[in-house]
């Protein structure tokens, strides 16, 4: 049951659904994220949804970035079972 579904979803909201993301320095995400899930500890190179790119260094594995990535780039990241949320 879940007691919760009437509620709108919003930016704060925990995640309904997700994917695994496959980087690619040229294709964009299918969905706009609400977060990234990073699972291996790396860097990760994003193309943010206002049109900026930007690398986040080191992510720890198990940690999720609050960020509306429209692409994660090959290029320049290291960190791998990438999950986006949404």
């Amino acid at each position: 049951m879940d007691k919760f579904s009437d509620y709108p979803t919003s930016l704060t909201a925990p995640a309904r659904d997700a994917a695994a993301v496959t980087p690619d320095d040229a294709t964009d995400l299918p969905v706009l994220p609400r977060a990234i899930y990073i699972g291996q500890t790396g860097d990760v190179s994003a193309r943010l949804a206002g049109g900026q790119s930007v690398v986040f260094e080191n992510v720890q594995g198990g940690s999720l970035l609050p960020a509306r990535a429209v692409g994660i780039n090959a290029t320049g990241t290291t960190a791998t079972g990438i999950v986006a949320l949404w």
